[in-house]
């Protein structure tokens, strides 16, 4: 199988298989490949320092050599002499003489020593066949000598160089998979804990389990951010809940009333004992009472039911004349009304925004004598304060709550949505909101928004 292929099917392999297994495979590829470059950079460097050696030998061979001996000896076949191995003579005509085993030359490269100082390295064979290293170098002009070594010894080193060298890259292997698995374990022991709990929240709907956290590393972080996710949930829902069973509470008490006079008509036509008019009156104007309420609590919890970002489009609007709406709109309701407005502009809905300044001038006026309240608004600043009776400094931290009402208002109409309604509204300006007990008496709500004085189109205009 070739490089392609192989990279191929262990890419296959590592998609197929666990996190766990991809990660021990990618290790054991990656530390083998390390190895085996390292096993054949060191098999090179040695066969290079090998040959470099045995260069050298021949190089101080030859400088040491008997020129002028071998040149008379040079026919004598294996008579003995100064050369250590084999030498031969050899000629501008392409003629040569040998002592010793005779070289076989190669002409177009040696002939290169006649006029070159440098020593010519290449390899060859004698005419017996047998692998030799080859130098040639310059013995007199027109003459060059070449001497040889056999290659046997070196090549017997390298064997056993591939040999031992080839052991050590599989043992490597070996070792890369058992540190490959061993690290994978490690460090995957945190990610199977976070995907037993996901599994076991999965499972059972327990939003109270917790991964325990160590370290700062990603899987910690990753840990971290995976417990304030279930917390959120644990708390979403948990406010759902409270929601629910307190919706379920005030949702009682209306729909209680109206059966009971739903009942009591019913009964007085199925009896033929009709009620007198102004009992039947009364009674009908109680039922009409009951169903505005229950509209008004019925609307008030789907706009707190509704999610963060399921609110009407945000536009630059005039909070001025946001405000200015909700004022006609309380004073219609018989609420006493005094303005001081100047103009901000803000980013958000006009809708939700009308309705909360309205609440706000409701709950003030609710609690007002005579239903008198001062509105007023400065760079971004609205105030809303009633002349009231205030609030006790216990119960201020609870306003804002949904369905929570002061001891002291349970008797009044209401169902407590409104300044939680305030609240949310609010929030998805960016924006704040406070109630506090006014300085001489009474109640201030203060709602903080950001925005600018003049309208970003025109600033645009402006020079």
């Amino acid at each position: 199988m070739n490089d392609a292929g192989l990279r191929v099917r262990l890419i296959a392999l590592s998609r197929r298989g666990s996190l766990r297994t991809r990660l021990t495979l990618l290790v054991t590829v990656a530390v083998a490949l390390a190895i085996a470059m390292c096993a054949a950079l060191s098999y090179g460097f040695l066969a290079d320092r090998l040959r470099g050696n045995l260069d050298v030998s021949i190089v101080q061979s030859l400088k040491e050599s008997d020129g002028p001996w071998l040149e008379r000896n040079c026919n004598a076949m294996g008579s003995p002499g100064m050369f250590d191995g084999m030498a031969t003579l050899l000629y501008p005509n392409g003629s040569t003489c040998s002592v010793g085993t005779p070289i076989k030359p190669d002409f177009e490269q040696d002939s290169v020593a006649f006029e070159k100082c440098d020593p010519v390295y290449r390899y060859g064979t004698t005419r017996e066949g047998k692998q030799v290293r080859v130098v040639t170098i310059n013995f007199r002009p027109g003459v060059a000598v070449m001497e040889a070594r056999p290659l046997g010894y070196i090549q017997n080193t390298l064997q056993k160089a591939a040999l031992m060298l080839g052991g050590i890259v599989v043992l490597g292997v070996l070792g890369a998979a058992w540190a490959g698995l061993t690290v994978s374990r490690a460090a995957l022991r945190p990610v199977g804990n976070l995907t037993r709990a996901v599994e076991h929240i999965a499972r059972t709907e327990d939003l109270d389990t917790r991964i325990p956290v160590t370290g700062d590393d990603e899987i910690a972080r990753l840990s971290s951010s995976f417990n304030a996710m279930t917390a959120a949930l644990a708390g979403s829902r948990e406010r759902q809940k409270q929601l629910v069973a307190d919706a379920g509470h005030e949702l009682r008490t209306p729909l209680t009333t109206l059966r009971t006079n739903i009942d009591l008509l019913l009964r007085s036509e199925q009896t033929g004992r009709s009620l007198d008019p102004g009992a039947k009156e009364r009674l009908l104007i109680n039922v009409k009472a009951q169903f505005a309420e229950l509209s008004t609590l019925v609307a008030d919890l789907l706009q707190l039911a509704r999610g963060d970002n399921d609110h009407e489009p945000h536009a630059e609007l005039g909070f001025h004349e946001v405000v200015t709406a909700a004022v006609e709109r309380a004073r219609l309701r018989g609420a006493e009304v005094t303005t001081d407005l100047r103009p901000w502009y803000v980013v958000g809905g006009a809708a939700s925004l009308e309705r909360a300044v309205l609440n706000l001038i409701d709950n003030a006026a609710k609690f007002s004598p005579g239903g008198q309240v001062e509105v007023k608004l400065r760079d971004g600043l609205l105030t809303v304060r009633d002349h009231g009776p205030g609030l006790p400094e216990e119960e201020l931290p609870h306003v804002f709550e949904r369905f929570w009402r002061s001891p002291s208002a349970r008797g009044l109409p209401g169902s407590g949505l409104g300044l939680a309604i305030v609240a949310q509204s609010v929030a998805e300006t960016g924006g704040t909101v406070t109630l506090a007990n006014a300085p001489g008496g009474g109640a201030i709500a203060t709602m903080d928004l950001p925005g600018t004085l003049i309208r970003s189109s025109e600033s645009d205009k402006s020079p």
